[in-house]
């Protein structure tokens, strides 16, 4: 029997809700498909004007489908939504790549634009990874707003324990943005606790791109300022 809204049992947080926004997601990701645009072609691939323009078409397509808010599963638009993610993180692996080779072979002499795309790369890093720990934890928003999944993939210190939070919370797209900010920025979970194996999956890729990125870069840029 499904549980209703006023059993104690029902945690807080997996309660239906009216879902969320798209416009923040939207936001991201456009400021992703600029920051690959702005990529000198040395760390960008040959097809990148391409890529851009399908991540674009893409984010057209979601947009169209849930214009205002995800209140509801809908498989075709989630699994658009993880070829979007797919197509992003491809191209911003294919960055780092070209990044460590440059690195590697002394490609870049210059600390400032070193330091630039070597930033720009790992911010994308850290939406692109928000992007997937909002879209797959519990079967992604719509599911989540349907509470149709009672296990999560993350926990946050708010579903501990009923006294931090409001009634009404639940996570939403800034909570995993933190999240993937923080693992970036620690290479390792903070707060927010990874409990499925896909979740600790894609952490351990994001803290192995993200201090790769920012230990070559910065090691680089010293010796260039040297």
């Amino acid at each position: 029997m499904k549980r209703t809204h006023h059993l104690p049992q029902v945690p807080h947080w997996h309660r239906e809700h009216q879902g969320e926004l798209r416009w923040p997601v939207s936001a991201v990701v456009f400021v992703v498909i600029v920051l690959q645009l702005q990529l000198p072609h040395a760390l960008s691939l040959k097809s990148q004007p391409l890529i851009c323009a399908i991540e674009a078409a893409l984010l057209l397509a979601l947009i169209a489908m849930s214009p205002k808010r995800i209140h509801f599963h809908a498989a075709r638009r989630w699994w658009l939504g993880i070829a979007l993610n797919l197509v992003m993180s491809l191209s911003n692996v294919a960055s780092v790549i070209l990044l460590i080779r440059q690195l590697i072979h002394g490609g870049i002499t210059d600390a400032a634009s070193l330091l630039a795309s070597g930033g720009s790369i790992w911010l994308t890093n850290v939406v692109v990874f928000g992007l997937w720990y909002w879209e797959l934890d519990r079967e992604g928003p719509g599911a989540r707003a349907e509470a149709r999944d009672p296990y999560p993939d993350f926990i946050f210190p708010q579903m501990s324990d009923p006294a931090y939070a409001p009634e009404d919370w639940h996570p939403n797209f800034f909570d995993y943005l933190y999240t993937s900010f923080t693992n970036a920025s620690a290479f390792s979970p903070t707060d927010v606790m990874p409990l499925t194996r896909l979740a600790k999956i894609l952490m351990l890729i994001q803290s192995t791109t993200s201090l790769l990125t920012v230990g070559l870069v910065i090691a680089r840029a010293v010796n260039i300022l040297k």
